[in-house]
């Protein structure tokens, strides 16, 4: 049986909870324990997919084309480990599948409520993914304690320990402890009254994580172990990190992945399914007492904090004023900067701004360019801009989904003799549009039925041979996760490659392009997915890793590598829109 870790917050919200779980998950699996994660959402959306970037951050999307909370990306990134839809749950979710059953009559024409209705529901959720192939599944309770909104979500986790006993679920409380600068005191009073709060609904934690701007000391700890009834062990400090990826680091050394698997006897739950046969004990463990094995974790922190050289990259975004809203961008960048040693210094240009940042001169000293992705029209015309001043001043310029569409629209209109080139999203009277659903698309859009045309999960690509692309991802045959409707119109493939754009990575039908780059430039490459999502700190995307190298290289005045336009030759587009 899989055990339970359920992680809450009290007091503010964005104290790093999602954090915190996915460190501890990267301790446990360090151990040899098979970990999954999962994060329950209290807003009455079915999904973040519908929600403004600036309410809620960035959607991950997960290769099962799930839309779901930033706070998965986290997940992937620690613990490496590719999740799914049922990783993410929200209100509107789980009441949609509860009134679908009433409607279906599953319920015997019972009252449906609150309890147990809802809250079974939200067990289901839960026991779906505690799999035979998982030991530990942790759970992260989105809000925090006292919202009204979050109570059902609660009163679910307090009867699953009743429901599949006390040694097989932990309950972690993540807190703050705030430094009041007049008095010169770090104040325990708002993790009491947290503490409080969360035991009023019936649960008492088993671990208290302190977070703060400063170290706690121990008379802190012992003051809150006395209040909270939580022992002294299981009083965590989690001090601000310069760099995320230390936190794991941070959590081990207060010892917190070693209290969690004596509380839940995971060295005994181990060895009894040694002796049972039904699972084998990992050679690099640290049930038995041994440490872990973070030996390539601490090597990767080591690189992240010797990585000296800088490198300055211009992020042109429509949601540059909360950079939660492209989080996923920020990580792979940096991801790609710890391989060659260099430490990225972001520039974010908001797209609307971009034509007065030009005639200052701001973009011209940039190293490298990431145009993200995006929905809707404000800021288009800047990000056009943008990818045209990279294109002309050599400057290495990666665009992610939108990022690619402006990109072919750029070309067509100023290189490929399309006047006036646009895309069906922004303009659709536009004289050529070069962006466009796909004639079956443009059905269902016609019934107002927007959903249906998204593309959203993992999709292969096949790359050219010799292309700039199949070079950087050393394969000519990739997986992506998308999430966009709109695709370049196969109708002016043809007149784009003549100008000299590459065509370089398509379906496997060719029925639709894939990725684009310019033969003969540094590096002024497309893709119509969203290569950030599957970036790990200890294994950087190709595509972010080859963007932060011809950056690097153009900061140091060397010369970069060039793919020979002569390389390609325009292929005919045997289909057309329409």
């Amino acid at each position: 049986m899989a055990k339970h870790i359920f992680v809450t917050g009290g007091v503010a919200s964005s104290l790093g909870k999602g954090l915190t779980a996915a460190s501890l998950g990267r301790l446990l699996k360090s151990r040899g324990l098979r970990v999954t994660i999962q994060k329950l959402d209290p807003y009455i959306n079915v999904d973040p997919g519908t929600m403004n970037p600036f309410e809620h951050g960035e959607v991950f999307v997960t290769d099962d084309g799930g839309e779901t909370d930033l706070d998965l990306g986290h997940y992937e990134r620690f613990i490496d480990e590719a999740l799914s839809r049922d990783s993410n749950a929200t209100t509107g979710s789980i009441y949609q599948a509860v009134i679908a059953k009433e409607r279906r009559g599953e319920y015997l024409g019972k009252t449906v409520q609150v309890i147990p209705h809802i809250t079974d529901e939200i067990k289901l959720r839960i026991r779906q993914i505690a799999t035979e192939d998982t030991d530990v599944v942790i759970t992260e309770i989105g809000g925090t304690v006292g919202d009204i909104e979050i109570l059902p979500f609660l009163e679910a986790v307090r009867q699953l320990r009743k429901d599949v006993g006390r040694d097989n679920v932990c309950y972690v409380h993540v807190t703050l402890v705030p430094y009041l600068g007049p008095s010169g005191e770090q104040k325990t009073k708002p993790t009491q009254h947290s503490v409080t709060e969360l035991r009023s609904r019936g649960i008492q934690p088993d671990v208290i994580v302190l977070r703060s701007d400063r170290p706690i000391p121990s008379g802190l700890k012992t003051k809150i172990s006395l209040l909270c009834d939580v022992p002294e062990e299981g009083v965590i400090s989690n001090v601000d990190a310069p760099n995320l990826y230390e936190i794991p680091l941070a959590l081990h050394d207060e010892g917190l992945d070693g209290y969690v698997c004596r509380l839940l006897h995971l060295d005994a739950a181990k060895q009894d399914a040694k002796r049972d046969g039904r699972g084998e004990q990992p050679a690099a463990t640290a049930l038995d007492g041994a440490r872990p094995d973070l030996s390539q974790w601490r090597a990767l922190v080591q690189r992240a904090e010797l990585a000296s050289k800088p490198v300055r990259v211009g992020l042109i975004g429509k949601y540059v004023n909360l950079p939660d809203a492209y989080l996923s961008v920020v990580e792979a960048l940096h991801h790609g900067a710890y391989a060659h040693g260099a430490r990225v210094q972001l520039d974010w240009v908001q797209a609307e701004e971009v034509e007065g940042l030009m005639v200052e001169g701001r973009l011209r000293d940039l190293d490298g360019m990431v145009i993200p992705g995006g929905f809707g029209e404000r800021g288009i015309e800047g990000m056009v801009a943008a990818a045209g001043h990279a294109r002309e001043q050599q400057i290495p310029c990666l665009g992610l989904c939108l990022g690619l569409q402006v990109m072919v629209i750029e070309f067509a209109r100023n290189a490929a003799g399309l006047t006036g080139a646009n895309s069906r999203e922004f303009s659709p009277t536009a004289p050529y549009l070069v962006i466009d659903l796909m004639s079956d698309q443009r059905e269902i859009v016609s019934q107002s039925n927007y959903g249906g045309t998204m593309r959203l999960g993992t999709y292969p690509a096949k790359l050219r041979p010799g292309s700039q692309m199949a070079e950087i991802y050393g394969s000519e045959l990739v997986f992506e996760r998308h999430r966009h409707r709109y695709e370049v119109n196969p109708r002016y493939r043809t007149r784009l490659e003549q100008a000299g754009l590459a065509c370089s990575g398509e379906s496997p039908d060719g029925r639709l392009v894939e990725m684009i780059e310019l033969p003969g430039h540094p590096l002024w490459v497309g893709t119509q997915a969203h290569p950030e999502f599957k970036s790990r700190p200890d294994r950087p995307h190709p595509l972010f890793k080859a963007l932060v190298g011809a950056a690097l290289a153009r900061a140091e005045g060397r010369r970069p590598h060039l793919i020979d336009p002569d390389t390609f030759q325009p292929e005919e587009a045997s289909l057309a829109i329409g």
